[in-house]
């Protein structure tokens, strides 16, 4: 119902924002999760979308060409916190949202069912083996966070744990060829594949005319890259919005096109988007 979600966000980011209401149909709108949807936590276990999330991307999908949720994450995760109950919601089916996981190596089927990568999977026991060790060696307060297709060494209550954690990334690369990407407070191993949320955006603008795309770290980049060439090469409206705090990498700031304020100010500028009379 209009004027049921939180204030709208401030005039400069409703006009940045504005052009995307010219066409919803073929518009896509995309998050990421961490950091955006989610207020960042101590424990990766324990983070939850700002309540009415799962909801809020339903209303978006319904009215526009295209919503998904690209993330760091296992698909499994963001069904289990975002999907809502009802037909043809909450996977990648009918009006619901799409869930892209792990950087681009899973995504949510028709069915709801998680589809892995398959040039990811040959990877899998090389990066068990690579997680057996990670734990065997992790000093108190470290913690190594399994997600099958990646697997992420975490310090942030352990701020002490840095140098090992780097040292430790560092021999399992040389050692597996694995690829090491920095996070907030957090190292992460990957097959060595040409695939990130750049590579995920660049899919999911075939067809669209406009697109936007929220994220908060390193991991995001790719995607704000892959929005400004889309406007460059193929005229597509596109907005890239940081969602900042106070550890937000400098180099997301600078590479997108408006800032909010932490996960509360970007479900915000999405209920706006969800309920702003559409423009000409």
């Amino acid at each position: 119902m209009p004027g049921s979600g939180p204030a709208p966000p401030p005039r400069e980011v409703r006009r940045l924002l504005a052009p995307l209401l010219a066409d919803p149909p073929r518009t896509a709108i995309v998050s990421d999760f961490d950091g955006t949807l989610s207020p960042i936590v101590d424990h990766p276990a324990d983070a939850r979308p700002l309540p009415g999330s799962g909801a809020l991307l339903r209303q978006l999908a319904h009215r526009f060409g295209l919503v998904a949720v690209v993330s760091g994450r296992p698909v499994s995760f963001l069904i289990e916190h975002l999907a809502t109950a009802g037909p043809g919601d909450g996977a990648s089916g009918g009006a619901g949202p799409k869930f892209i996981g792990l950087y681009g190596m899973e995504q949510s089927s028709a069915d709801g069912t998680t589809v892995p990568h398959p040039d990811a999977v040959a990877w899998r026991p090389v990066l068990d083996a690579a997680t057996d060790r990670l734990r065997a060696g992790a000093p108190d307060g470290a913690f190594v966070e399994s997600k099958g297709l990646a697997v992420t060494v975490h310090w942030r209550t352990a701020r002490a744990a840095e140098s090992w954690a780097s040292t430790a990334i560092r021999d399992e690369v040389e050692r597996t060829g694995l690829q090491a990407h920095a996070g907030r407070r957090s190292l992460e191993l990957r097959p060595p594949l040409s695939i990130d949320k750049g590579t995920v955006l660049e899919r999911l603008l075939e067809g669209r005319t406009a697109a936007c795309y929220f994220g908060d770290d390193l991991g995001d980049l790719p995607a704000f890259a892959a929005l400004a060439e889309a406007s460059r090469r193929r005229g597509i409206v596109t907005v890239s919005v940081a969602v900042a705090d106070d550890e937000s990498p400098p180099q997301v700031l600078e590479a997108a096109d408006v800032v909010v304020r932490g996960p509360g100010q970007a479900v915000a500028a999405l209920h706006w988007l969800a309920e702003a009379p559409r423009t000409d």
